[in-house]
């Protein structure tokens, strides 16, 4: 399968060419970028010299598409709409790892990013890319949306708790911990070395955008409204994500337990756990979501880590087009 990556000297952009160097079925043949245009990979970051000898294309519309398959789409938020009407039509699989297909309904989207969405027909159609719980979505769709990295490490532990009206869920408080790579290869003032070293803060307190993310979804498939209370701090580390979640419970440590590990049985990136403190560092460069509970009385603490960059983004978005494509969820990976 011929694969494009448009965007593909940011953090996700290049995270899928590593992760796709050694893939088996998967062959990178066009990268885009308008910044690096004319380039070698290999100039622009070191890294691929001998692994990679691709040059850097120019984002247009009228480039050559017959020979893709597939696409993932790595570009900031409100600026896809062009470019996957264009592969939709000429029946390409498309990843996004945009906020642009997120949400099934336009009004929340436009809400959150302040951003008018142009294709809201599409919205009907595509499938929202977590591929433990929306396998079947997937399937039926060529137009994947690949979750937030904060969503994916709240979502699949809650998901069949609330499903299986094991948890309270009209109010959850999720606590979660990034690395910086999270905001982006670009800097800023708040995410330069000086301004996170030996630091720790919250930030976005009740603005964030992925809390309608992670409350639509949760909300619209598991048919319960959800009141996940969502903060998010910067850790002074590169990757990695630690969301701790408070929930109330009446049922047992075992029983949520046993109901998270079946849900999860035939999910090889998922492990779960019973009173374990997990660490990022046992996630970070792979796609696994490692999930701990721990319970007294009614109070249930759900730990969960990710890599953001990994599970959290490029990682899913390759277990997302094996899925669509026939092959087994962690091919490429191991």
């Amino acid at each position: 399968m011929n694969i494009a990556i448009y965007g593909a000297t940011g953090y996700t952009g290049l995270e899928i060419i590593k992760l796709l160097i050694n893939h088996p079925h998967f062959k990178i043949v066009h990268i885009y970028s308008d910044t690096f245009a004319g380039k070698k990979l290999e100039a622009v970051s070191p890294f691929f010299k001998k692994l990679c000898s691709l040059v850097l294309e120019s984002i247009k519309l009228n480039v050559q598409i017959d020979d893709i398959d597939a696409a993932f789409i790595c570009l900031p938020n409100g600026t896809t709409f062009d470019i996957v009407k264009h592969l939709y039509d000429n029946k390409k699989i498309i990843v996004d790892l945009s906020a642009d297909f997120r949400f099934s309904n336009e009004t929340i989207y436009e809400q959150t990013y302040n951003i008018k969405h142009m294709l809201p027909d599409l919205l009907k159609i595509r499938a929202y890319g977590i591929p433990e719980i929306f396998k079947r979505d997937i399937l039926k769709t060529t137009i994947i949306a690949n979750p937030g990295c904060y969503p994916t490490s709240i979502i699949i532990p809650l998901y069949p708790l609330i499903f299986n009206k094991l948890i309270e869920p009209h109010y959850i408080v999720a606590d979660s911990k990034s690395g910086v790579s999270g905001a982006g290869k670009k800097t800023t003032e708040t995410t330069h070395f000086c301004e996170v070293n030996e630091d720790f803060k919250a930030y976005s307190v009740f603005t964030h955008r992925h809390s309608p993310e992670i409350n639509h979804i949760l909300s619209t498939t598991t048919k319960e409204q959800t009141q996940i209370i969502f903060t998010p701090h910067l850790l002074p580390v590169t990757r990695g994500i630690e969301s701790t979640i408070y929930a109330k419970s009446a049922s047992s440590l075992d029983t949520i337990y046993n109901a998270t590990a079946e849900f999860y049985k035939n999910s090889y990136f998922v492990r779960v756990y019973k009173e374990e403190h997990l660490s990022i560092k046992n996630v970070t460069h792979t796609n696994f979501i490692d999930i701990s509970f721990f319970k007294d009385g009614k109070h249930l603490i759900i730990l969960s880590t990710i890599d953001n960059l990994v599970k959290g983004a490029s990682g899913q978005a390759i277990q997302n087009l094996n899925l669509k494509a026939g092959y087994e969820e962690n091919c490429g990976f191991l």
